[in-house]
């Protein structure tokens, strides 16, 4: 892989704009290809397995082309004032939305207690993954509908169909984290072009990624929420990967190489580390199929197309931009000053001690007290970690929406005139063929006879006879533990029924993303500890890595616990009460993390190693290491701290969250992870950290790691092996 690395760098960089031509036409044709075949994104909640999902393949069973089989919205006419309604208004907002596209029925008003609300039942003959419905497009044609309706009153859209509807992507916070990220990098490189230049690749691998998901969203269900984030992912290592060959090449330019050559070998040493990372972030996010849930499987092949586009943009890229910006990615000072020295007269050179930098000085006084300072550094985040006890997880409630959204103007009116647990009625299926009239009136007075349901509707009976339909309104909101308790029990307690519908169906994803968590935990940690291990042949380093990855996120997971669960500091991310954690992220948030949290592994690791099988000394390895790549990870981290503190300040609470997990999480791993439980854990360890049993050493295939200043092709591995296997 070395010699085709160091190839690929060295002929991109002679033939730059070859490079850059090709980049622009895959980026062409992509976005070409994407527009004319591409298809749509949309959220399938078709979870098999789930027990809802035989309720609703009932209903599409004995009511065919209707709305029972089909997906519904709730309308809201609302009086701000508090005087009662005109039914003429009502009805014209009612005969507007039987005209829409799919719309099969539109129920009589149901009146609040004061008549100032009237709550309109709209039943489709389509589901919301239908094309017509998909990505918006059916609230839009709600919407458009009702619009200019009932001047003066108050029309929002609720219910099943608007609520799975995404909210627009503003950017505005990425565009601030962008730029904060540019103004990051011109600090540590020193000129606003070679600052630039990662974040001109990371985007054009991700202009290549788009088009991508778009043709991926043809063959196969792309959730609404995974182009979003696998924008946020492929942005962060994008510019990692980009920036790490860009202070790799500038180090060599200062040693002196010609530009191609170091350019070259960049590619053939921090890009064997690109390649590494970019697999095990691979790894994964292939991990989120395993969570049973279909659109799991889209974020994983979404964020996956994100990562491979950017890593191989910044392989191939970042060599060509170097070469043709050449020496001016030098500052104008050092530029200056090896003009000026090339022009006097050579002199005995004077020997200065440089001082050494002070990630080397850190890491030498952690190593000389590791005790310590790996106590100190795990209490913090064993306590940031600690809320996570308390995490308690649902999928989707439109009440966490913002406070201007439509759909959350619905939820909270609704809640206000007819009780929280109007926005989430459960549907009871009653096997009518097998327990008769009898036993549907039956089913009837055992959920009036439950104290956690307010209302029951009046049986519908489908058109061949089989089976009866109930609606039963809890008392508690779609989110609220009572309601998951009240599914259960009804489940438990109904004979020939089923206990179904939207809200019945998030609760059964959230049980089913809670007992998947550890088979995806135990399969990620497992495959990456392989590759570690195959990498930097030692048991010891991949199981300290997935420990110590494990912790930055278990401190993740506690932090978005306290802000949104608990409330702490939920105000400055625009969060205007407690929520319940998404059920979609600790299993996103984990396959993410995991992955991206090895990158900094093994950009410090390469280093580390490189100075024991130099030298052998253990402890010294380890400062050496963590001086050579402390300030480029503490800018990485920087970057990528800032780009997803942008993410979380958008209105889809998923992204939202994952975009403050995945913050903390980096901040946390570049600093406290990486700068103290790192250099600590492997003072205590010293030559232990790299102990491989021979017979492991055979079975292993060779995944070499970064060798900053061989010639490529060389190899060195023996040069310590020996002694510890």
């Amino acid at each position: 892989m070395t010699r085709f690395l160091h190839h690929l760098g060295r002929s991109s960089a002679a033939h730059p704009w070859r490079t850059v031509g090709a980049w622009v036409l895959a980026a062409v044709l992509a976005t070409l290809a994407g527009g004319a075949l591409g298809g749509t994104t949309r959220d399938d909640f078709d979870v098999e397995g789930a027990p809802a999902l035989a309720g609703i393949q009932s209903l599409r069973e004995h009511f065919p082309g209707s709305g029972a089989a089909g997906s519904s919205a709730q309308v809201v006419v609302h009086d701000p004032a508090g005087t009662p309604l005109d039914g003429a208004s009502v009805a014209d907002v009612a005969s507007r939305l039987a005209q829409v596209e799919h719309v099969t029925s539109v129920g009589a008003p149901r009146w609040s207690g004061d008549r100032d609300t009237a709550l309109l039942a709209v039943s489709l003959d389509a589901p919301v993954t239908d094309p017509d419905l998909a990505g918006g497009r059916g609230a839009e044609a709600l919407e458009a509908a009702v619009q200019g309706a009932a001047p003066g009153l108050q029309v929002e859209l609720g219910g099943e169909l608007p609520n799975v509807s995404t909210g627009e992507v503003r950017g505005t916070g990425e565009l601030v984290g962008a730029a904060v990220a540019l103004l990051l990098m011109v600090v540590v490189l020193g000129t606003v072009v070679a600052a630039g230049l990662p974040l001109l690749v990371a985007l054009t691998g991700l202009a290549v990624s788009a088009a991508g998901v778009t043709l991926l969203a043809a063959v196969t269900e792309v959730s609404t929420t995974a182009p979003t984030v696998a924008v946020m992912v492929g942005l962060g290592v994008g510019i990692d990967y980009a920036l790490l060959l860009v202070t790799r090449h500038l180090e060599h330019l200062r040693a002196g190489l010609p530009v191609t050559e170091a350019a070259g070998r960049a590619a053939a040493t921090a890009g064997r580390s690109v390649v590494f990372a970019a697999a095990i972030v691979l790894v994964s996010l292939m991990g989120l199929p395993l969570a049973g849930l279909p659109m799991y499987s889209s974020f994983g092949f979404a964020t996956g197309i994100a990562v491979v586009a950017v890593a191989a943009a910044a392989l191939t890229l970042v060599p060509a931009l170097c070469g043709i910006l050449g020496r001016r990615l030098l500052p104008r000072r050092e530029r200056r000053e090896r003009r000026d020295g090339a022009l006097r007269p050579a002199v005995p050179a004077q020997r200065t001690r440089r001082p050494a930098p002070w990630s080397a000085r850190w890491a030498a006084a952690v190593a000389r007290r590791p005790v310590p300072w790996a106590v100190a550094a795990s209490a913090l985040v064993l306590a940031l970690a600690a809320p996570a006890l308390d995490m308690r997880t649902f999928p989707r409630d439109v009440s966490n929406n913002p406070a201007d959204s439509t759909t959350r103007q619905a939820y909270d009116i609704v809640a206000a005139e007819y009780g929280a647990g109007a926005n989430g009625p459960l549907t009871v299926v009653v096997d009518r063929a097998a327990v008769g009239d009898a036993g549907v009136a039956a089913a009837r007075e055992r959920l009036l006879a439950e104290d956690e349901v307010v209302a029951v509707g009046e049986p519908v009976v489908s058109p061949d006879g089989q089976v009866a339909v109930l609606e039963a309104q809890p008392a508690s909101g779609p989110a609220d533990e009572r309601t998951h308790a009240l599914v259960e029990r009804l489940r438990a307690e109904l004979d020939g029924a089923q206990v179904t519908g939207s809200t019945a169906m998030q609760s059964d994803i959230a049980v089913l993303l809670s007992e998947r968590l550890w088979l995806v935990v135990g399969v990620v940690v497992a495959v990456s500890m392989l590759l570690l291990a195959a990498m930097f042949r030692s048991l010891v380093v991949p199981l300290k890595a997935a420990v110590l990855n494990l912790l930055s996120i278990g401190a993740a997971y506690g932090v978005v616990t306290a802000v949104f669960q608990w409330g702490w500091g939920a105000g400055l991310l625009g969060v205007d009460h407690p929520m319940p954690v998404s059920s979609f992220l600790p299993i996103l948030l984990f396959a993410i993390l995991f992955g991206l949290s090895m990158d900094y592994e093994v950009f410090l690791l390469s280093r580390i190693r490189e100075h024991w099988l130099r030298t052998g000394e253990a402890r010294s390895a380890v400062v050496q290491g963590l001086a050579a790549t402390g300030r480029v990870i503490s800018t990485a981290a920087a970057v990528m701290v800032v780009v997803f503190l942008g993410f979380a300040t958008e209105a889809d609470v998923v992204v939202r969250q994952l975009g403050l997990g995945m913050a903390v999480a980096v901040a946390l791993d570049a600093t406290v992870v990486r700068m103290v439980l790192v250099p600590a854990s492997m003072a205590l360890l010293g030559r232990a950290s790299w102990w491989l049993p021979a017979w492991i050493d055979r079975l292993l295939p060779r995944i070499e790691a970064e060798a900053a200043d061989q010639q490529p092709g060389r190899d060195h591995e023996g040069e310590r092996a020996g002694a510890l296997g």
